[in-house]
C-alpha cells in the first residue's frame, strides 16, 4: 500500500530512513539539513520502534554514535549542515576504514550561495577522499528512494554511504509517493571482528589496500543503479550534458532534450568513468551542470582527456559560486539571454536582526557601554543568533569564524598581548566545540573573559534542545575556572547596572573568567506560553 505526502525534502529523507528501518538517528542542528532529525523525532513510528533520535553535542560524537549502532548490527542514520563534516572528518573517514556492519547512511546538506553559512563547500569531495559510495537525489521522490538503496548498498558492500543533498532540494516541497506498511527495525549480528574495527597500523593498511581495491566495483555499480539515466536526444545538436542533483530538474525545465542535447543523470559516485567515456564519443562537447562546486566537471574532464571541449563553471559558461537555477542553464544552453524572472523594483532589504526582547540585545548593550572605556577591546564572537550582533545597531564582534572559535581566538590575541579579549559564545555552541578551548585558557592562565549567552535552547535552528542546559556553571568550574570568577546573570534592561559591572570586574581580573547571561529565547518561550493555553482551551 502507498499514499502521497507532501514533503520537504529533509522530510523524504526521513520517512525513507524509517521505512528503511533505522534504529537511530544521530545529529547536531544545522540548517539545512535540521528538518530530517525534527521529523523522526516527531514520528509515531519513533516511539513504536523505540528509535534513538535524540540531539548530540557536536557531528563527531553522531558520527560515532551511529558507528557504534552500526557496529551493533542497526542501521543508523548521521545528518548534519556541509560545514559539519569538518567537524565530523575525523570519524567518517575512518569509517571508511573499518566499514560498516549495520547499514550507515551519513546525510550532508550544502549551501551553495551560504544561505546560511559560512562558506559554500561541496561535501562530494569528503566521500571521495574517504572512497566511499556518494549518492545525490534530484527530486524529492528520489530522496525517499534513494535513502533505503543507500542502507542497503551500505550492508552489501559493507561500507558507509554519503547521501548529498542542497538546500533547493532539502527545502523545497513535492508530492511523495511513500510506502504505509509498519517496517520493522533492521539487525545484524553485533561485529566480531576486531582486525576490521582496530585500527592499529597493520590492520589499517590491510584495510586500506581492500578499500582502494573496491573502487572500479564502485565505479561499475553507480553505471548501473537505477538513478543512473542516459536520455538521447531525438534530434540531435551533437552537444551533451552531464549533470546531477537539483541541476537535472533545471536541464529539463528548459526542455534540454528537445533542443537537441543529449543527457546523462549522474546519481551515484565513484563516478563511472567507462559510462562517461562512451557517452562522450557521441557528443563533440559536454556541459556540466552542477550545483556546488565543480566536483564533476573535473572528474569529466579527467576522463575525457585535454582535448575534449568541457563547459561549466570553471569555463565560466555557469556562474563559478552560488547555487544554480534555470536561467544559468538557460542561458548555458544558449536558450535565452535574459532573466525570465526579475526582482521587482521597490522590493526593500530586509537584513536578518536579533529578535525584540532577545537576551543577546542586552549582553551587547552592556558590553558596547563597558567597553568604549577599553580602546583596544577586542570580542571575538561565534556562531548563533548572537553572531548578528556584528550588524547594526549593535556592530559589537570583531570576529565569527567556525564553531568554538570565539573562545581559543580570545586565547590566542590574549597570548598576543591583547587586552582585553573578549569571547561570546552560545550554550549550544559551547558545548559542541567551546569546552576545550575554555580548557586551553585555563591551563596557560590566559587572561580573557567568556561569555556564555544562555538562550536555554539551539535557537538559531528553531530551538532544539542544548546538550549543556543548567550544566554551564558545573562545566566550568569543572575545567579548572576559579569558581568566583564563574557568575550568572538575567540579561534585562533593568539589569543593566548589574550587568555592566559584572563585566568591568571581570575584565579586571588577571585570568579566566566566564559570564553566563541567562534569559530564555522568546520564541521557544513564546511557543511554550501558546502550548500551555491550548492546552487549557481542550
Amino acid at each position: 500500500m502507498t499514499k502521497i505526502k507532501l514533503l520537504l525534502g529533509d522530510e523524504a529523507i526521513a520517512e525513507g530512513a524509517l521505512q528503511a528501518g533505522i534504529k537511530g538517528v544521530y545529529a547536531y542542528p544545522g540548517t539545512p539539513s535540521t528538518e530530517i532529525t525534527e521529523y523522526i523525532q516527531h514520528a509515531i513510528l519513533s516511539e513504536e520502534n523505540d528509535i534513538h533520535c535524540t540531539w548530540s553535542s557536536n557531528e563527531k560524537t553522531a558520527m560515532e554514535a551511529a558507528l557504534g549502532m552500526s557496529y551493533a548490527g542497526c542501521r543508523s542514520m548521521v545528518c548534519m549542515k556541509h560545514v559539519g563534516m569538518n567537524v565530523a572528518a575525523d570519524a567518517f573517514v575512518n569509517a571508511a576504514m573499518t566499514g560498516a556492519n549495520g547499514g550507515l547512511v551519513v546525510v550532508a546538506a550544502d549551501d551553495p550561495s551560504m544561505h546560511s553559512s559560512q562558506n559554500e563547500q561541496d561535501s562530494r569531495f569528503y566521500g571521495k577522499f574517504a572512497m566511499i559510495p556518494i549518492l545525490e537525489p534530484s527530486t524529492q521522490q528520489e530522496a525517499y528512494e534513494m535513502v533505503q538503496y543507500a542502507f542497503a548498498l551500505s550492508e552489501q558492500e559493507c561500507l558507509p554511504v554519503l547521501l548529498r543533498i542542497t538546500t533547493r532540494l532539502a527545502h523545497s516541497r513535492a508530492a511523495v509517493r511513500i510506502r504505509t506498511e509498519k517496517p520493522e527495525i533492521a539487525r545484524k549480528a553485533v561485529a566480531d571482528n576486531p582486525s576490521s574495527w582496530v585500527l592499529l597500523p597493520a590492520n589499517a593498511k590491510k584495510k586500506n589496500n581492500a578499500l582502494t581495491a573496491k573502487q572500479s566495483h564502485l565505479e561499475q555499480l553507480a553505471g548501473e543503479t537505477a538513478f543512473f539515466k542516459i536520455l538521447w536526444a531525438e534530434q540531435s545538436n551533437g552537444k551533451g550534458i552531464i549533470t546531477c542533483g537539483t541541476g537535472y530538474n533545471y536541464v529539463m525545465e528548459n526542455r534540454a532534450l528537445q533542443a537537441g542535447y543529449h543527457l546523462m543523470k549522474i546519481s551515484q559516485y565513484p563516478l563511472p568513468a567507462e559510462k562517461v567515456k562512451e557517452f562522450a564519443k557521441a557528443c563533440k562537447e559536454i556541459l556540466i551542470v552542477e550545483d556546488g562546486q565543480p566536483f564533476l566537471e573535473e572528474q569529466v574532464r579527467a576522463i575525457v582527456g585535454g582535448d575534449y571541449k568541457v563547459l561549466g563553471r570553471l569555463t565560466g559558461d555557469l556562474p563559478r559560486t552560488g547555487e544554480l537555477n534555470p536561467d544559468h542553464v538557460a542561458a548555458a544552453l544558449g536558450l535565452r539571454t535574459t532573466p525570465t524572472f526579475k526582482i521587482p523594483e521597490g522590493i526593500v532589504p530586509r537584513p536578518p536582526a536579533l529578535c525584540q526582547g532577545c537576551g543577546h540585545r542586552d549582553v551587547y548593550i552592556a558590553l558596547n557601554k563597558v567597553l568604549a572605556d577599553y580602546p583596544g577591546a577586542k570580542v571575538f564572537a561565534d556562531i548563533g543568533c548572537y553572531t548578528l550582533g556584528a550588524l547594526p545597531p549593535f556592530c559589537a564582534i570583531d570576529t565569527c569564524v567556525d564553531m568554538g572559535a570565539s573562545i581559543t581566538m580570545a586565547k590566542g590575541a590574549a597570548d598576543a598581548g591583547l587586552y582585553p579579549a573578549v569571547a561570546v559564545i552560545g550554550d549550544s555552541t559551547f558545548t559542541h566545540s567551546g569546552m576545550t578551548g575554555l580548557l586551553d585558557a585555563v591551563n596557560d592562565k590566559s587572561n580573557i573573559t567568556v561569555v556564555i549567552s544562555d538562550n536555554l535552547t539551539t535557537a538559531m535552528t528553531g530551538g532544539q534542545d542544548s546538550a549543556g542546559t543548567n550544566k554551564f556553571e558545573a562545566i566550568c568550574i569543572a575545567l579548572g575556572v576559579d569558581k568566583a570568577h564563574v557568575r550568572v546573570v538575567v540579561p534585562l534592561p533593568k539589569n543593566m547596572d548589574e550587568i555592566t559591572k559584572m563585566i568591568k570586574e571581570e575584565l579586571e581580573y588577571n585570568g579566566v573568567s566566564v559570564i553566563i547571561p541567562r534569559r530564555e529565547c522568546m520564541q521557544t518561550l513564546a511557543r511554550k506560553k501558546r502550548a500551555a493555553m491550548s492546552n487549557r482551551n481542550q
